[in-house]
């Protein structure tokens, strides 16, 4: 009788199979640690603040235009209210570069200013929301559907 000799390809499957699994383990706990905090976390504050928390002038980061400092008729280019649960938000600048404002949730009773347009918002719940573009309230859309507006810019 010879002796045994273990085989070198069937160590290497093992090894592999081992690593796959601490591979596939380890995607499973990031996932999970991922959605605990995105259902307990806070939502991150992007784009401009609510109006409760900084005063409108602060909004867009500037000091308020003459005409609008002067006059507080003069309406603003677009207002959004969440009257409903919170909702999914996009706010973007509707031109080649697309900046965007505002990306996230908005929780209920949130009141967001913009300044400045062309303007376009997407909302996942887009009965959740009033939305004023330059002083005229928009139609409600229908609750749990998705909403979309666009803000032209005013020539003045």
């Amino acid at each position: 009788m010879g002796r045994h000799r273990s085989d070198p390809r069937g160590l290497a499957r093992i090894l592999i199979a081992a690593v796959a699994v601490m591979a596939a383990l380890a995607l499973l706990v990031g996932g999970g640690m991922a959605l605990v905090n995105a259902l307990t976390g806070e939502p991150e504050q992007k784009g401009p603040s609510s109006s409760a928390s900084r005063p409108a002038a602060e909004d867009t980061g500037g000091d308020p235009s003459p005409e609008t400092a002067s006059s507080p008729t003069v309406a603003l280019p677009l207002v959004i209210r969440v009257t409903g649960p919170a909702t999914y938000v996009v706010v973007r600048v509707a031109d080649t570069g697309g900046k965007v404002l505002t990306q996230g949730t908005l929780n209920q009773g949130e009141t967001r200013n913009y300044r400045e347009a062309p303007l376009q918002v997407v909302a996942y719940n887009g009965g959740a929301l009033q939305v004023v573009i330059h002083g005229k309230v928009q139609p409600q859309k229908p609750d749990g559907q998705r909403g979309e507006w666009f803000v032209k810019a005013r020539r003045g």
